[in-house]
Protein backbone atom coordinates (compact mmCIF):
# COMPACT_ATOMS: atom_id res chain seq x y z
CA UNK A 1 0.00 0.00 0.00
CA UNK A 2 2.85 2.11 0.27
CA UNK A 3 3.51 2.52 -3.26
CA UNK A 4 0.06 4.04 -3.76
CA UNK A 5 0.80 6.79 -1.45
CA UNK A 6 4.21 8.00 -2.84
CA UNK A 7 3.50 10.19 -6.18
CA UNK A 8 6.89 9.88 -7.58
CA UNK A 9 6.41 6.36 -7.85
CA UNK A 10 3.19 6.09 -8.72
CA UNK A 11 4.30 8.40 -11.65
CA UNK A 12 6.90 6.10 -12.29
CA UNK A 13 4.77 3.16 -12.16
CA UNK A 14 2.21 5.17 -14.97
CA UNK A 15 5.06 5.32 -17.72
CA UNK A 16 6.40 2.23 -17.05
CA UNK A 17 3.13 0.20 -17.49
CA UNK A 18 2.23 2.70 -20.27
CA UNK A 19 5.24 1.72 -22.48
CA UNK A 20 4.51 -1.80 -21.42
CA UNK A 21 1.14 -0.91 -23.36
CA UNK A 22 2.21 0.47 -26.60
CA UNK A 23 4.49 -2.43 -26.18
CA UNK A 24 2.12 -4.97 -26.69
CA UNK A 25 0.00 -3.17 -28.95
CA UNK A 26 3.22 -2.92 -31.49
CA UNK A 27 3.80 -6.40 -30.61
CA UNK A 28 -0.08 -7.23 -32.16
CA UNK A 29 0.87 -5.28 -34.96
CA UNK A 30 3.91 -7.64 -35.63
CA UNK A 31 1.45 -10.57 -35.18
CA UNK A 32 -1.22 -8.86 -37.48
CA UNK A 33 1.82 -8.29 -40.15
CA UNK A 34 3.28 -11.95 -40.21
CA UNK A 35 -0.33 -13.45 -40.28
CA UNK A 36 -2.17 -11.14 -43.05
CA UNK A 37 0.05 -9.71 -45.52
CA UNK A 38 3.04 -10.65 -47.19
CA UNK A 39 5.20 -7.35 -46.16
CA UNK A 40 7.48 -9.30 -43.70
CA UNK A 41 7.53 -12.61 -42.43
CA UNK A 42 9.07 -14.36 -39.36
CA UNK A 43 12.48 -15.19 -40.50
CA UNK A 44 16.29 -15.72 -39.40
CA UNK A 45 16.68 -11.99 -40.27
CA UNK A 46 13.61 -10.67 -38.17
CA UNK A 47 15.02 -12.70 -35.53
CA UNK A 48 18.45 -10.90 -35.70
CA UNK A 49 16.58 -7.71 -36.06
CA UNK A 50 14.52 -8.47 -32.92
CA UNK A 51 18.38 -8.76 -30.83
CA UNK A 52 19.89 -5.79 -32.77
CA UNK A 53 16.88 -3.42 -31.50
CA UNK A 54 17.30 -5.24 -27.52
CA UNK A 55 21.21 -4.39 -27.91
CA UNK A 56 20.65 -1.01 -29.26
CA UNK A 57 18.39 0.02 -26.60
CA UNK A 58 20.44 -1.84 -23.96
CA UNK A 59 23.51 -0.23 -25.04
CA UNK A 60 21.75 3.53 -25.24
CA UNK A 61 21.70 5.09 -22.38
CA UNK A 62 19.08 7.02 -20.57
CA UNK A 63 20.16 10.94 -20.50
CA UNK A 64 17.02 12.10 -20.70
CA UNK A 65 17.01 13.66 -24.37
CA UNK A 66 16.87 10.23 -26.18
CA UNK A 67 13.35 9.13 -25.01
CA UNK A 68 11.91 8.93 -28.41
CA UNK A 69 14.77 6.86 -29.86
CA UNK A 70 14.78 4.48 -26.79
CA UNK A 71 10.81 4.11 -27.01
CA UNK A 72 11.01 3.47 -30.98
CA UNK A 73 13.84 0.68 -30.02
CA UNK A 74 11.26 -0.89 -27.78
CA UNK A 75 8.55 -0.64 -29.93
CA UNK A 76 10.66 -2.01 -32.41
CA UNK A 77 11.72 -5.22 -30.45
CA UNK A 78 7.91 -5.45 -29.53
CA UNK A 79 6.97 -5.33 -33.46
CA UNK A 80 9.80 -8.04 -34.34
CA UNK A 81 8.60 -10.05 -31.12
CA UNK A 82 4.98 -10.33 -32.24
CA UNK A 83 6.22 -11.33 -35.48
CA UNK A 84 8.19 -14.14 -34.28
CA UNK A 85 4.73 -15.19 -32.59
CA UNK A 86 3.32 -15.77 -36.21
CA UNK A 87 3.92 -18.76 -37.19
CA UNK A 88 3.06 -20.07 -33.68
CA UNK A 89 -0.42 -17.61 -33.75
CA UNK A 90 -0.87 -19.46 -37.14
CA UNK A 91 -0.77 -23.05 -36.11
CA UNK A 92 -3.08 -22.47 -33.10
CA UNK A 93 -5.84 -20.51 -35.08
CA UNK A 94 -5.80 -23.68 -37.76
CA UNK A 95 -6.79 -25.68 -34.53
CA UNK A 96 -9.33 -23.32 -32.91
CA UNK A 97 -9.14 -19.46 -32.91
CA UNK A 98 -10.67 -19.45 -29.85
CA UNK A 99 -7.65 -20.29 -28.29
CA UNK A 100 -5.79 -17.12 -28.98
CA UNK A 101 -8.06 -15.11 -27.36
CA UNK A 102 -8.52 -17.37 -24.20
CA UNK A 103 -4.75 -17.29 -23.48
CA UNK A 104 -4.82 -13.45 -24.53
CA UNK A 105 -7.36 -12.65 -21.56
CA UNK A 106 -5.78 -15.56 -19.23
CA UNK A 107 -2.44 -13.86 -19.58
CA UNK A 108 -3.93 -10.57 -18.62
CA UNK A 109 -5.33 -11.43 -15.84
CA UNK A 110 -2.34 -13.65 -15.05
CA UNK A 111 -0.21 -10.93 -15.13
CA UNK A 112 -2.33 -8.53 -13.42
CA UNK A 113 -3.33 -10.28 -10.44
CA UNK A 114 0.67 -10.87 -9.60
CA UNK A 115 1.36 -7.37 -10.28
CA UNK A 116 -0.91 -6.45 -7.90
CA UNK A 117 -0.26 -8.59 -5.56
CA UNK A 118 3.46 -7.28 -5.58
CA UNK A 119 2.27 -3.58 -5.43
CA UNK A 120 -0.03 -4.55 -2.54
CA UNK A 121 2.88 -6.59 -0.73
CA UNK A 122 5.10 -5.14 1.77
CA UNK A 123 8.42 -2.86 0.02
CA UNK A 124 10.90 -5.16 -0.88
CA UNK A 125 9.16 -8.97 0.51
CA UNK A 126 9.27 -10.95 -2.74
CA UNK A 127 13.21 -9.69 -3.57
CA UNK A 128 14.51 -12.75 -1.83
CA UNK A 129 12.91 -15.01 -4.81
CA UNK A 130 15.59 -13.61 -7.91
CA UNK A 131 17.94 -15.88 -6.56
CA UNK A 132 15.78 -19.07 -6.90
CA UNK A 133 13.83 -17.86 -9.50
CA UNK A 134 16.99 -17.39 -11.96
CA UNK A 135 18.76 -20.89 -10.66
CA UNK A 136 15.22 -22.35 -11.95
CA UNK A 137 15.19 -20.89 -15.44
CA UNK A 138 18.94 -22.25 -15.93
CA UNK A 139 17.78 -25.50 -15.13
CA UNK A 140 14.46 -25.06 -17.23
CA UNK A 141 17.07 -24.04 -20.08
CA UNK A 142 19.22 -27.11 -19.39
CA UNK A 143 16.12 -29.61 -19.31
CA UNK A 144 15.16 -28.26 -23.08
CA UNK A 145 18.81 -28.68 -24.16
CA UNK A 146 18.72 -32.07 -23.29
CA UNK A 147 14.89 -32.74 -24.63
CA UNK A 148 16.46 -31.48 -28.06
CA UNK A 149 18.05 -35.33 -28.11
CA UNK A 150 15.79 -37.23 -25.51
CA UNK A 151 12.35 -36.17 -27.30
CA UNK A 152 11.06 -36.60 -24.29
CA UNK A 153 6.86 -35.76 -23.66
CA UNK A 154 7.06 -35.80 -19.76
CA UNK A 155 10.57 -33.86 -20.12
CA UNK A 156 8.84 -31.21 -22.40
CA UNK A 157 5.26 -30.78 -20.08
CA UNK A 158 8.11 -30.53 -17.29
CA UNK A 159 9.82 -27.45 -19.26
CA UNK A 160 6.25 -26.44 -20.45
CA UNK A 161 4.29 -26.24 -16.70
CA UNK A 162 7.60 -24.87 -14.71
CA UNK A 163 8.52 -22.64 -16.98
CA UNK A 164 4.94 -21.01 -16.80
CA UNK A 165 4.80 -20.97 -13.15
CA UNK A 166 8.64 -19.53 -12.98
CA UNK A 167 7.60 -16.61 -15.25
CA UNK A 168 4.86 -16.01 -13.07
CA UNK A 169 7.41 -15.41 -10.19
CA UNK A 170 8.99 -13.11 -12.40
CA UNK A 171 6.16 -10.98 -12.53
CA UNK A 172 6.48 -10.77 -8.97
CA UNK A 173 9.71 -10.11 -8.62
CA UNK A 174 10.42 -7.94 -12.15
CA UNK A 175 7.78 -5.70 -10.01
CA UNK A 176 9.25 -5.51 -6.86
CA UNK A 177 12.65 -4.34 -8.59
CA UNK A 178 11.00 -1.83 -10.21
CA UNK A 179 10.13 0.06 -7.29
CA UNK A 180 13.28 -0.83 -5.73
CA UNK A 181 15.34 0.68 -8.73
CA UNK A 182 13.38 3.71 -8.67
CA UNK A 183 14.30 3.96 -5.23
CA UNK A 184 17.86 3.90 -5.42
CA UNK A 185 17.49 6.34 -8.74
CA UNK A 186 16.65 4.42 -11.36
CA UNK A 187 14.39 6.84 -13.50
CA UNK A 188 14.18 4.48 -16.70
CA UNK A 189 10.78 3.30 -17.55
CA UNK A 190 11.46 2.06 -20.63
CA UNK A 191 14.05 -0.22 -19.71
CA UNK A 192 11.76 -1.08 -16.86
CA UNK A 193 8.84 -2.07 -19.26
CA UNK A 194 10.95 -4.32 -21.04
CA UNK A 195 11.49 -6.92 -18.20
CA UNK A 196 7.49 -6.91 -17.62
CA UNK A 197 6.99 -7.19 -21.57
CA UNK A 198 8.80 -9.92 -21.85
CA UNK A 199 7.05 -11.77 -18.99
CA UNK A 200 3.49 -11.06 -20.42
CA UNK A 201 5.02 -12.65 -23.99
CA UNK A 202 6.65 -15.63 -22.45
CA UNK A 203 3.82 -16.00 -20.53
CA UNK A 204 0.78 -15.65 -23.80
CA UNK A 205 3.58 -18.03 -25.24
CA UNK A 206 3.16 -20.97 -22.65
CA UNK A 207 -0.68 -20.15 -22.26
CA UNK A 208 -0.93 -20.92 -26.22
CA UNK A 209 0.41 -24.05 -26.06
CA UNK A 210 -1.18 -25.31 -22.88
CA UNK A 211 -4.47 -24.43 -24.30
CA UNK A 212 -4.06 -26.07 -27.62
CA UNK A 213 -2.54 -29.65 -26.34
CA UNK A 214 -5.86 -29.65 -24.40
CA UNK A 215 -7.55 -29.32 -27.72
CA UNK A 216 -5.47 -31.22 -29.95
CA UNK A 217 -3.84 -34.52 -29.29
CA UNK A 218 -2.97 -33.91 -25.89
CA UNK A 219 -0.43 -36.61 -25.99
CA UNK A 220 1.41 -36.02 -29.35
CA UNK A 221 1.40 -32.23 -29.88
CA UNK A 222 4.67 -30.44 -29.15
CA UNK A 223 5.06 -27.24 -30.30
CA UNK A 224 9.21 -25.37 -30.03
CA UNK A 225 8.71 -21.92 -27.32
Amino acid sequence: MIVFRNAPVRKHLKNVYGCLSLSTVSAAVGAYVHMYTQFLQANLLTSIGTLGFLIALMTTSDNGKNQKLRLGYLLGFAFLCGLGLGPLLELVVSIDPSIVITALVGTTVVFVSFSISALLAARGRWLFLGGTLMSMMNAIFLVSLVNMFLRSTFLYQVHLYVGLFVICGFVIYDTQLIIEKYDIGSRDFIMHSLDLFVDFVIIFRHLLVILTQKVKYPDELTITL
